[in-house]
């Protein structure tokens, strides 16, 4: 109850505080090519259930029938404003709606897509009794994952089999023992408001 009291709280304030930011990051995804502002895609949350997970839209419209689900270094179907969002975050942002509703938590294990999902082992499926979130322990490790991606000559492989797996394993490892301290830590992390170093060994 106490997380989710967390969520929520800070989720409004999030919204009401970054407003302004929000509607000049859409106006200008709109101005860039005159597509949909936001991207809704269905992820797997909590108890295995598909939800629609918000995103500013960093792609070009139809991305997803133009190329992979994962996206592998400067991918040529990220528009130019879509850069800028990518790579400060606030792509991610409107998914503090997400939050509002229960379908995410603030800190969580990254939903994956459900082509990930039905690859999970029966250990790994345990990760789902889990709240998704916005931001974890391995968005943090992983926050160059595109560029690692993009070395590799098979970057869906070693998502899947180097990736994916350490990523379950820093979830479910945090998860044991998080609590809302902690958790507070993690979003300043991500924000770069406390030391990196400090919060990825956690992670080891």
């Amino acid at each position: 109850m106490a997380k989710r009291l967390f969520d929520i709280f800070w989720s409004m304030m999030g919204l009401t505080l970054l407003a302004p930011l929000l509607a000049l990051a859409a106006l200008l995804v709109k101005l860039e090519d005159g597509g949909p502002v936001c991207f809704r895609q269905v992820r797997i949350g909590r108890r295995g259930q598909p939800f629609r997970m918000w995103k500013f839209r960093t792609m070009v419209v139809d991305a997803e029938a133009k190329g992979p689900s994962i996206t592998v270094g400067r991918d040529a179907r990220i528009t130019r404003i879509g850069h800028i969002l990518r790579k400060s975050k606030l792509d991610e942002i409107p998914q503090l709606l997400n939050v509002l509703v229960g379908e995410m938590s603030l800190v969580g294990p990254r939903p994956e897509v459900k082509r990930y999902v039905d690859l999970y082992s029966e250990t790994q499926m345990a990760i789902l009794h889990l709240r998704p979130g916005i931001t974890d322990l391995a968005s943090i490790k992983y926050r160059d994952e595109s560029e690692w991606l993009a070395q590799s000559s098979d970057p869906d492989a070693m998502y899947v089999n180097t990736i994916m797996p350490d990523k379950l394993r820093i979830n479910a490892a945090y998860a044991a023992g998080a609590n809302l301290f902690t958790d507070f830590l993690v979003i300043l992390a991500t924000l770069g408001l406390f030391p990196v170093e400090r919060v990825r060994g956690w992670a080891d």
